[in-house]
């Protein structure tokens, strides 16, 4: 079968790669000069397949409020007068419950997990230069309550097989000698030894030579996609802004958040919005720059501080800090106020970091009120399927959705339950 894949990050690539490795014909075409450029260009780095718990708790309705009244907040609202937003956050809130979050975590740990083996196999096949690292995660907890419920998550989320332990302020010390420089604001963290990190965009680009060099592959570049021509409930062909057309048996939308645009044009409507995060790129001091005797100027074990949302993951010669959920934003512009603050929390936190050398990032995750990616057949025509909304996840999950999808494209067995995937 012929397939046209639309977009070509982390998750388009990962898609167009498993069905050329099960024998099938793909064109793969994005809207930019080359890959990776958007989502999936400078997140946080971390291969998180333990710990996928959904935005959307109990606990959100406590915390709006600090949402909506501060400025320096992880987590901020904006409100907009566009009804997709009041939709999208109608439905994020009423997911907000017990119930919801559990079966989000239970369907987001096996699809990481069906991810993760993926990932191992490809990269074992065809070696790519990610900085790909299995250096293991901390998760910092600098209140001792929150450090009490996360306990809870963590024996839910053992339950569905995954491997994490409570370590106290003085065993994660010794574990990780740079939290030393958090002192007592440190209560514990959450340890993940068999957690990862890579450089997504490194990854997605790998990816992309490796189909380019397929014989059974075309991919299209500057080639953006702005209509779908449809008969008879099918997709007939992808309509190019230039004029051209590309023709395929099936189509997949992997664009994220112009996914969105492409099937309301068809009159159908999904839950996807974007939640705009930040990144900072800091290069690594040397050692002759740092006093005799201090720790290390940054984690070499993948970290999260939980309260500041704020992630760090060593890759190479940089450390990748990743943060904040804007929620209302609407573009993929850099607000000082938000970097500053960013680096205000690296500053605080790893004070020989030089925030100043940092090169800043802002980008769109395309999200679901649920957590969970749409992955399926599209709810109005025959052959267009959806690849779409993985949020903060799609590094993490992208393999495994490629498979996924793939099982679902060719009436395959599935390797996991796909019902809490389908288009909603």
């Amino acid at each position: 079968m012929k397939f046209g894949i639309i977009g070509a990050g982390v998750i388009g690539c990962a898609t167009a790669w498993e069905l050329l490795q099960q024998g099938h014909e793909v064109v793969l075409i994005e809207a930019r000069e080359g890959p990776g450029l958007v989502t999936s260009h400078a997140n946080g780095g971390q291969l998180s397949y333990d710990y996928v718990a959904p935005l959307a708790d109990p606990g959100v309705f406590r915390d709006l409020p600090k949402w909506l009244l501060n400025p320096a907040s992880p987590l901020r609202f904006r409100p907009q007068l566009d009804p997709r937003q009041w939709c999208w956050l109608a439905a994020f809130l009423k997911a907000s419950n017990t119930a919801t979050a559990k079966a989000s975590t239970t369907a987001l740990l096996q699809l990481s997990y069906l991810s993760r083996d993926t990932l191992h196999q490809w990269v074992k096949q065809n070696p790519i230069d990610f900085h790909y690292k299995t250096n293991g995660k901390l998760i910092a907890y600098r209140s001792a309550h929150l450090l009490e419920k996360a306990r809870k998550q963590v024996e839910y989320q053992a339950t569905q097989g995954s491997k994490q332990r409570i370590l106290g302020r003085e065993e994660a010390v010794a574990l990780e000698p740079s939290l030393a420089q958090l002192g007592q604001a440190l209560s514990g963290c959450v340890y993940t030894p068999t957690e990862e990190v890579g450089d997504c965009y490194l990854f997605t680009k790998g990816l992309f030579e490796l189909i380019a060099q397929h014989p059974a592959a075309t991919v299209l570049t500057n080639a953006q996609v702005v209509r779908l021509n449809t008969r008879e409930g099918r997709v007939t062909s992808a309509q190019l802004a230039g004029g051209d057309i590309v023709e395929a048996e099936h189509f997949v939308l992997a664009n994220g958040l112009r996914g969105y645009d492409l099937l309301k044009q068809q009159g159908e409507t999904i839950h996807l919005y974007g939640l705009k995060g930040y990144s900072l790129s800091i290069p690594l001091p040397a050692e002759s720059e740092l006093p005799p005797g201090s720790p290390p100027p940054a984690p070499s074990i993948s970290v999260t501080d939980y309260e500041r949302r704020t992630v760090y993951a060593k890759l190479g010669n940089i450390v990748r800090v990743a943060a904040m959920v804007d929620i209302g934003d609407g573009n993929a512009n850099i607000r000082p106020d938000r970097i500053n603050h960013l680096k205000r929390d690296v500053k605080d936190s790893f004070p020989a970091l030089d925030v100043g050398r940092a090169q800043a990032w802002a980008g769109e995750r395309p999200a679901t009120p649920e957590g969970r990616p749409i992955i399926g057949r599209s709810r109005k025509l025959g052959n267009l399927w959806l690849n779409l909304g993985h949020g903060a996840l799609g590094f993490t999950l992208a393999c495994g959705s490629a498979v996924l999808l793939r099982s679902l494209v060719t009436e395959s067995p599935t390797p996991i339950d796909p019902a809490p995937f389908r288009a909603r």
